[in-house]
């Protein structure tokens, strides 16, 4: 398999790569900085990497252009509206080059909340965030990809502290599971890479935690 990975210098990013070239896939990595890779897998002749801003159209387009099965997204807001802005750019190199799969790591936020599911998660009470711009910006993403004819699927971790990856995760479609309190880092990366050609996943929201 050939993908390209955006977000691999972030923490659930770094993740998925090193899972993707221990599988023995061959892997592009868009980053802003290719000093923020993990040293350990300098010289791995399945990674490739591709220096760019997501934010510049004619960066995002150059990368697709190699043919790829599948595109990843452990982008983050930033702060700013790098998601809102780039995701588009992505949307529109995927048709362009015809890549059909895109699979990106969200935000519990954006899951349709249990006590009220006309509402998103950060809308209503079930979020405690008194920001809602991270949200906003993961919600954006979404409607972006509804609107999209691609298959795509958005993994929506709730509270991501780091740690290892364990295996006892638990998830629901369109909604967060009851009672979860938080997912690590290594267990939403495992589980997203494992879960990318699950059909019945396929233009879904899957909201993740793990079980006590």
């Amino acid at each position: 398999m050939r993908l390209v990975l955006f977000g691999a210098t972030g923490r659930v990013g770094k993740d998925v790569l090193k899972l993707a070239l221990a599988d023995g896939h061959e892997v592009t990595a868009f980053v802003r900085s290719a000093a923020r890779l993990p040293q350990s897998l300098s010289g791995n002749r399945m990674l490739k990497i591709h220096q760019g801003d997501v934010l510049n159209k004619s960066d995002v387009e150059d990368v697709m252009s190699g043919g790829y099965d599948l595109v990843f997204s452990a982008l983050s807001t930033d702060k700013s509206s790098t998601l809102s802005k780039g995701v588009p750019h992505i949307i529109n190199a995927m048709y362009k080059h015809g890549i059909n799969r895109f699979i990106s790591i969200g935000t519990a936020g954006i899951l349709q909340a249990r006590s009220a599911p006309a509402l998103y998660r950060f809308q209503s009470s079930e979020s405690r965030r008194k920001s809602t711009a991270a949200a906003e910006e993961h919600l954006a993403v979404y409607k972006s990809l509804e609107k999209s004819t691609l298959d795509w699927i958005i993994f929506c971790p709730t509270y991501l502290p780091d740690g290892e990856a364990t295996g006892n995760v638990i998830y629901e479609l369109d909604k967060l599971p009851e009672n979860v309190k938080k997912i690590s880092v290594g267990n939403t990366a495992q589980f997203s890479y494992s879960q990318m050609f699950n059909d019945s996943f396929t233009r879904h929201r899957i909201g993740i935690g793990e079980t006590e």
